[in-house]
């Protein structure tokens, strides 16, 4: 037993002995754990994070960057990176050491990546998923260097190329649904607030403050394993509000005059993500508008506010982004060029 009662002081410690990542045996005393769980689960911490050198494999290496992550990453956020790296990475790195992997065999990576096919989009979401791994053995574990700092990322994020309905493609697209059916209501709300497809289906009625027509979003809805997970939204700066217009809010209401008795607490509208976008597709089809995904209808959210002109830090606010920069990237080649009218004030002063 390594944990011990120290009589003196009434706390528990430990004093174990570990092999470092250099092959040498090292003692390790710790002091003032209130109980013996406590002293012991600091040691097998310890171990662990000790044991991560940088001559470990990679198939290793992502168990501990997951462990390491698990208080800060959301249920269905490992979810999605465990799913890219078991697919796109561990194949080819796997039992590869995390110090012997180059710049060189990045490259080679990179290549075989793109020879499947994907989109742009998604080859960056792989190529970001390695670069969390590196970036975090460098940061934590004293990984001498970064290989992927040395190469260009491939792909590209979708800031150049946002896909968005025009307000008169959203106008053909609704007007096939029936008012104030479910699927008319949840087609208006995305449309007309720009809230993510989670923020959505995670909505109850107890969200909307009907007399300041308001709509305050501070959870998510995911479905992971088979169960509905209610969750906080994607960062802190979710956590917002957002005024809406009063024919909105007056839909929501009639919605909720049909389904008398609904709980204020309970799910406004009770689908999963997929079949979400199975309804999406179907008005597209019957109405021939240009296919998008659900989240690139918050795009046509944005679009349309820049076109009436609404300066970015109001959508910065209204879609819950950590800082303007993050709306200026995503958004910003949208707004009209206003070099022509910095010239004329300029001839104007002159």
């Amino acid at each position: 037993m390594s944990a011990y009662k120290d009589k003196t002081q009434g706390t528990w410690y430990v004093s174990f002995r570990y092999i470092d990542w250099t092959g040498k045996k090292t003692q390790k005393l710790k002091r003032g754990f209130k109980t013996k769980k406590e002293a012991l689960n600091y040691e097998k911490e310890f171990i662990r994070k000790t044991a991560a050198d940088m001559k470990m494999e990679m198939n290793s290496f992502i168990s501990v960057y997951f462990e390491d992550k698990k208080n800060e990453l959301k249920e269905n956020s490992i979810r999605n990176k465990q799913h890219m790296m078991n697919k796109h990475i561990v194949p080819y790195f796997g039992t590869r050491k995390m110090n012997e992997i180059t710049p060189a065999e990045i490259i080679q990576w990179q290549n075989t990546i793109q020879e499947k096919g994907y989109s742009k989009t998604y080859e960056r979401m792989i190529q970001n998923q390695l670069n969390a791994l590196f970036n975090h053995a460098q940061k934590i574990y004293n990984l001498k260097e970064n290989p992927c700092k040395k190469v260009k990322k491939m792909g590209k994020s979708d800031a150049n190329k946002l896909e968005f309905w025009t307000k008169a493609e959203y106008d053909r697209f609704i007007a096939e649904i029936e008012p104030g059916s479910e699927d008319y209501l949840i087609f208006e709300i995305l449309f007309w607030t720009g809230i993510r497809e989670g923020e959505l289906l995670a909505l109850s009625l107890s969200d909307f403050d009907m007399s300041g027509n308001l709509l305050h979003i501070n959870k998510t809805y995911n479905r992971i394993r088979k169960r509905d997970m209610i969750d906080t939204p994607k960062t802190e700066n979710s956590v917002r509000t957002i005024d809406i217009p009063n024919f909105l809010k007056e839909e929501v209401q009639e919605y909720a005059k049909k389904h008398y008795g609904l709980p204020e607490d309970q799910r406004l509208f009770p689908i999963v993500a997929r079949t979400l976008q199975k309804r999406l597709k179907k008005y597209e089809a019957l109405t021939g508008v240009k296919p998008i995904r659900v989240h690139d209808i918050r795009h046509s959210h944005v679009a349309y506010l820049i076109y009436q002109g609404v300066e970015p830090l109001i959508i910065k606010e209204r879609l819950g982004h950590k800082d303007i920069q993050m709306t200026l990237n995503t958004y910003g080649h949208l707004y009209p060029s206003q070099q022509k009218k910095v010239a004329e004030m300029l001839d104007n002063k002159r």
